[in-house]
């Protein structure tokens, strides 16, 4: 009996998108996927738990890869570029020190110095732009919480404000902070004590915040992209919020003014911090550190506490802890990937995870002693470290230890344990040779 074929090929009265729906072509095989199991894959996606994270390597395993690679380039550029950074100087004219900066992208920066001058250099060219400063508003007849305009640089008459502000020439911008989406740019205002707020890329004027601190403000850190917390002098820290209306009327009044106006705003919120247990004079906060993961804000006073805080839409007080080390705790720093804060004292970081005990707390030697930390970043594993004395260390966190300067030769003689690691150390910079220089250089003789 005749065996009856039974062909292959696909009905001619089928549409060709019906045809090849739910197919996938392999080099080798055809497997067809059924509607079920892409839904089945999209659950699995939308999970977080251990079952979903082993599940989702079977849907995404040259992703995965591709990340774990990433990273591993990311964490080995860490590691190495330090050893092949060399140093250019530009020169700022007769500016004074520059206290705060920060990358505004790959050619340019924006500095606050000790004279109170806001400005953009341009690494490329060299060239210097000067930013306009926002002043307080006219105390005229009170209206102390309302939010009006103002326009930048005009009428502006000597008050009780201003007054103060002649008082406190020398005291500077000390942080320049930019939101997470990089849209705004949070520092220092014409009066120390105000926080000002400009409008990136342009750097138009968008607002300053006029009535909360009663001294100057040290830090600033962002807590979303349109809320961000003052830490001040006095031992307070506000909470500002930049609504839509006030974004709204800057970007009104530069499409339609010649000068461009700012709006002047209130604190949402303004906490102490506890000064029950020590000197309440002082009390002055010093360095914010926001993390984003548990909404929760770290702050570091002078009188070697740190306090967290809860903080989204106000300032919850969560805890305060005594710090080991407790002389010039100026500034802060949080690893978002190793949970820890880093805390620069007189001559230790010291790492702090808020879930632990004290006791827990694990402190760093500078190997510069007597220049104090004056800044710590974390990128990667890698904890910069820059101190008084105008060097910057690299801590590697994962294996606790300093890195290595690669030009000392593998076991050698070393006269300290701190000789052999690598250090940067940058120019002396400009400096002006009046009475004051003469005096403290004969003292430090």
């Amino acid at each position: 009996m005749a065996r009856k074929t039974v062909s292959r090929k696909r009905k001619a009265g089928e549409p060709k998108d019906q045809q090849q729906l739910g197919w996938c072509q392999a080099p080798h095989k055809r497997s067809r996927v059924s509607c079920s199991s892409r839904h089945a894959q999209q659950w699995w996606c939308s999970r977080r738990s251990v079952v979903c994270a082993l599940r989702g390597r079977e849907f995404r395993p040259q992703q995965q890869h591709e990340l774990r690679l990433q990273r591993s380039l990311r964490g080995f550029a860490a590691g190495r570029l330090p050893g092949i950074l060399k140093e250019r100087e530009f020169s700022l004219g007769r500016l004074n020190k520059v206290f705060a900066s920060q990358w505004l992208n790959h050619r340019q920066v924006v500095c606050g110095t000790k004279c109170n001058t806001l400005f953009v250099a341009d690494v490329l060219t060299g060239q210097i732009t000067r930013i306009p400063m926002l002043k307080d508003r006219e105390c005229r007849g009170g209206g102390s919480g309302v939010v009006g305009t103002v326009v930048a640089g005009r009428h502006y008459h000597p008050t009780g404000g201003s007054r103060s502000r002649l008082d406190q020439q020398g005291c500077g911008i000390h942080a320049i902070e930019l939101n997470p989406s990089r849209t705004l740019l949070a520092t220092g205002g014409d009066n120390p004590n105000s926080l000002a707020i400009y409008q990136l890329p342009t750097l138009d004027p968008v607002c300053v915040g006029d009535d909360g601190h009663n001294d100057w403000i040290f830090s600033i850190a962002w807590i979303s992209d349109n809320m961000a917390v003052s830490g001040s002098r006095d031992g307070s820290m506000g909470l500002w919020e930049v609504t839509e209306d006030v974004m709204t009327q800057a970007e009104r009044s530069q499409s339609e003014e010649a000068v461009p106006s700012y709006a002047h705003i209130s604190h949402r919120a303004l906490k102490d911090i506890p000064k029950e247990y020590t000197n309440p004079y002082n009390c002055k906060v010093r360095a914010l550190a926001f993390n984003n993961n548990h909404k929760e804000l770290g702050a570091v006073s002078l009188d070697g506490y740190f306090h967290l805080w809860k903080a989204e839409h106000n300032l919850c007080k969560l805890l305060s802890t005594k710090l080991p080390h407790c002389k010039e705790n100026v500034c802060l720093a949080y690893g978002q990937d190793w949970s820890v804060y880093a805390v620069g004292s007189q001559a230790h970081v010291s790492f702090l995870d808020p879930r632990q005990p004290t006791h827990s707390i694990k402190s760093v030697n500078s190997r510069e002693r007597g220049s104090g930390i004056r800044s710590v970043s974390f990128y990667e594993h890698i904890v910069t470290v820059g101190t008084g004395q105008g060097s910057l260390l690299f801590y590697d966190i994962r294996a606790q230890r300093f890195l290595e300067n690669p030009l000392n030769p593998a076991g050698g003689y070393r006269k300290c344990p701190g000789d052999g690691i690598l250090k940067l150390t940058t120019g002396k910079g400009w400096l002006v040779h009046n009475l004051l220089f003469i005096d403290s250089k004969f003292l430090l003789l």
